[in-house]
């Protein structure tokens, strides 16, 4: 194995015959550097977002949130929504109520969700700190404000120095006869806009409940509790004693099951580019058996030799393998390398950056270990993969050579 190994290093740092040889092997390496940092750094984008929408997920949803398992409204009574906060390990508790309405503002128009909360909603969440353009306030005296979501602030063109045009929202109704109103509407002037990196920027809008249940007509009307727990607190106990208190028809979600199809969709994308990336990858390893083919055909009078001497073709074989390996274990240790000091300028300077409008300033980057294991075996294993049918080739070579 050691003789081999030897022989393979040579066979890469040697003097070859012909400077083509040479520079076919470095872009070769070369390729799989670039192809190795691109890969790591594609995954570690994604880590960050992950975080970035972990972050913001994490002011934005409560620990738990109670939804009707069929249907549009929870249906409790007074008494059962009064024991909510007797349940040990939950520290408060916030009502909601969402409804998808039309929006219109100025003329331009766009389907959604208002969702009004109560007071304490922002007690439950974190919500003041995704506030990203003015205050957040849902009711004043009569005047009902809206908090929009990012995308729906963008879509509906508000116009901020304007606080006097309001946003009109239109709800459905029951039609009562052919001269009945079949909608209502609900006057709600821009007060903040939020942001929280999902769905719920390009839908939402904010506003106080019992703005939205005289909209839809429904006075004690609730769509769903979000519940804050304690630190210490028992989330599976907890889940007990809130299906215990109201019954089978309820649908209890953590933090990150709110936004699960969110999560899965980023992670499914995540995967397709590094599926992406792993293609370009391979079409770059062409390179390497390139490389690898014209190194056996200059070294043929030495495969000769060793096969003289004993070499068995599967020696040969795995001659060439390590051949192919090192170049990919090399090209994958600069990659490493290039991928880590881009991270670092990245981290610190802010390399590259994000078009203007959005919450932060810059591409979020994190690396995890997972990624650098992925990679590696992704390199090494393409390597493999380019290195086989120069080995064969290298492996029919006979022992003797005939020369003139």
């Amino acid at each position: 194995m050691k003789l081999i190994f030897s022989i393979a290093w040579r066979y890469l740092i040697g003097k070859k015959s012909t400077q083509a040889i040479n520079l076919i092997t470095f872009i070769s390496m070369l390729g799989l550097t670039v192809g190795t940092a691109a890969l790591l750094l594609i995954l570690s984008v994604f880590n960050g977002f992950e975080d970035l929408i972990s972050k913001l997920m994490n002011a934005y949803n409560p620990d738990l949130k109670v939804v009707a398992a069929e249907g549009l409204f929870l249906e409790l009574d007074s008494t059962q929504l009064a024991r909510v906060g007797s349940i040990p390990g939950i520290k408060q508790w916030s009502e909601s109520l969402e409804t998808v309405v039309l929006f219109d503002y100025d003329g331009s128009q766009e389907a959604g969700i208002v969702k009004g909360v109560d007071n304490n909603y922002r007690k439950v969440t974190n919500i003041d700190s995704t506030i990203v353009r003015g205050e957040y306030v849902t009711t004043q005296g009569n005047t009902n404000f809206a908090i929009l979501g990012s995308g729906m602030f963008n879509k509906l063109s508000i116009n901020p120095s304007d606080p006097l045009t309001p946003v009109m929202a239109y709800a459905a109704l029951k039609s009562k006869g052919p001269l009945s109103k079949d909608y209502a509407t609900l006057e709600l002037y821009p007060a903040g806009v939020f942001t929280v990196g999902s769905e719920e920027d390009m839908q939402y809008v904010l506003t106080d409940i019992q703005a939205v249940r005289e909209l839809i007509q429904r006075p004690t009307a609730t769509s769903s509790l979000e519940i804050d727990l304690e630190e210490q607190a028992d989330v599976k106990g907890i889940r007990a004693a809130l299906v215990s208190l109201l019954g089978q028809q309820i649908t209890i979600k953590d933090r990150y099951e709110q936004d699960e199809a969110f999560l899965r969709i980023m992670n499914i994308e995540k995967w397709i580019a590094y599926l992406i990336a792993c293609l370009t990858l391979g079409l770059i390893s062409f390179n390497l058996i390139g490389a690898l083919w014209m190194i056996v055909l200059e070294k043929k009078r030495d495969i000769s030799v060793l096969k003289s001497m004993g070499f068995t073709n599967p020696l040969v074989r795995k001659l060439v393998m390590q051949l192919g390996i090192l170049i990919g274990i090399m090209g994958l240790g600069f990659g490493l390398m290039l991928a880590s000091v881009l991270y670092w300028l990245q981290k610190n300077y802010d390399l590259v950056e994000v078009p203007p409008g959005f919450m932060i300033d810059a591409y979020p980057i994190a690396f995890r270990w997972q990624d650098f294991v992925l990679v590696s075996f992704t390199v090494v294993f393409l390597a493999w993969i380019a290195s086989v049918l120069p080995a064969y080739r290298a492996s029919r070579i006979s022992a003797f050579v005939r020369h003139e």
